[in-house]
């Protein structure tokens, strides 16, 4: 039984000795922690602060030298620790805190002594007036700003204090505040830390919310560019099966061909096959999952959107025209104008700017029911200028159901390409679209000249046209 007791009483030293540790840690210390200014009232607080402060001093030196018998000099020193405590706190909060406690235990020995030795009378001890207001702000200020473990501890020393100096130590004819102080002090303690949490709450949404919004644009990048990817694949797939067709049929274009020729055509053809069945592979994960056909337009659907068979051709600028009487079946009235001579431009070209206009279109739909929309189709020698602006809407526009990351798949489609996309709200209270896409389709990053930027106000009307 000895031995168990000796563990136990060991045990619970220890104990102690880690509390004692985590106290030290936790109090003794210099860390400044200053008080933010508000947002609104900016520096009103601090102001409001330091009047507070003048007057726990002014009224701790008053109360300690004329009722409690204090020297004037004594009770200045007191009255200044205390109100500069609260002024303290501001920065400092813990050291600040010892800083009131400081006063108030020489404030209360002094007091005590005045009070038996007969030169005070039914004076407020261990604590004055004066002494509970301030040190009431500084554990406000103190439970703001620091941990919630730090401030109960601090609240635990000033009531472990005052049971000491008034229940234990005593004195004579006195007026006891000491449960008064204890209350208040717990008062204020709860009211910091629950503001201190819902400060912390707020801020937490506030970064959750910014990351929650960070990762939906992140995820709303990478489904473009994988609905993207998906559609050249599918010219890349038909260009392969094009090389491979043709190095089968290349030796029979040539009579008695050599046999050097018959193996290295044999190799393309070989190597192509491979390309495309990994290819196929490939296609088969990024389709595992279709979004949701963005071409989806009124009542009708364009055959070869997004969403369409897996085996469609990719449209073209050729189907341009269908697209266009597939939305003015929905009611849209569409405006064409296509300038310039036309020339064939690779598919990943092509490709691009049908979704482009596909998607302005559809934007349209969804968001200005009732507007004039005009279509500019531009060829450039250096490339092709698409715009798409629309007028005021007539009518409000009805809840949609479209994933809202348009302008976004046209940027990413622009810019794989070395062009780039210009959308902005016109004066007239309509929405004008641009891109321009080079002739090549070289990326920008690759290309040695940037392409250059054809601005909208010099092809666009002006929105009155429309009208």
């Amino acid at each position: 039984m000895s031995r168990l007791g000796g563990v136990t009483e060991t045990g619970v030293g220890q104990a102690v000795l880690r509390w004692l540790r985590v106290l030290r840690d936790d109090l003794w210390t210099l860390r400044a922690d200053p008080l933010p200014p508000f947002v609104w009232l900016r520096w009103f607080p601090h102001g409001l602060l330091c009047l507070v402060a003048f007057g726990v001093s002014f009224g701790a030196v008053a109360q300690l030298a004329n009722d409690g018998g204090a020297g004037g000099q004594l009770a200045l020193l007191i009255g200044l620790a205390q109100g500069g405590a609260v002024v303290f706190a501001l920065w400092r909060p813990v050291p600040a805190w010892w800083l009131s406690m400081a006063g108030t235990v020489v404030g209360a020995v002094e007091v005590r002594r005045q009070l038996l030795a007969g030169g005070a009378h039914d004076f407020t001890w261990p604590w004055s007036s004066a002494g509970i207001i301030g040190h009431m702000a500084v554990l406000l200020l103190l439970a703001l700003r620091v941990r919630t473990r730090v401030s109960v501890e601090a609240l635990v020393v000033t009531v472990l204090f005052t049971y000491v100096v008034q229940g234990l130590w005593g004195a004579a004819r006195y007026t006891p505040t000491g449960l008064l102080a204890v209350v208040l002090s717990s008062v204020v303690v709860v009211l910091g830390i629950a503001l201190r949490g819902r400060r912390e709450a707020r801020a937490q949404l506030v970064q959750q919310t910014t990351l929650t919004a960070e990762e939906r644009a992140r995820r709303a990048l990478l489904e473009e560019r994988n609905r993207i990817a998906r559609e050249l694949h599918d010219v890349v797939a038909h260009h392969m099966s094009v090389i491979s067709i043709q190095a089968q049929v290349a030796p029979h274009l040539v009579e008695d061909p050599p046999q050097e020729l018959r193996d290295n055509l044999a190799g393309i053809r070989g190597n192509a096959l491979e390309a495309l069945t990994e290819l196929r592979r490939v296609l088969g994960v990024l389709r595992s999952e279709l979004p949701e056909d963005l071409g989806a337009l009124g009542q009708g659907r364009d055959t070869a959107g997004p969403g369409a068979a897996p085996d469609a051709p990719q449209p073209t600028l050729a189907r341009l025209g269908s697209l266009i009487d597939n939305i003015r079946g929905a009611g849209l009235e569409i405006r064409t104008e296509i300038r310039g001579d036309a020339v064939p431009y690779p598919p990943g070209v092509e490709l691009s700017a049908f979704r482009i206009v596909q998607e302005a279109l559809s934007n349209v739909l969804r968001h200005a029911p009732g507007a004039v929309v005009r279509v500019d189709v531009v060829h450039f020698p250096d490339g092709l200028y698409i715009g798409v602006i629309n007028s005021r809407p007539t009518r409000p526009a009805t809840e949609s159901s479209g994933s809202g990351h348009g302008l976004l798949g046209m940027r990413e489609r622009a810019t794989m390409l070395g062009g780039h996309v210009m959308a902005h709200p016109t004066l007239q209270g309509g929405f004008a679209v641009s891109a321009f896409l080079p002739r090549d389709g070289i990326p920008f990053a690759e290309r040695p000249v940037p392409p250059p930027k054809y601005d909208v106000e010099l092809i666009f009307p002006t929105g009155d046209d429309l009208v």
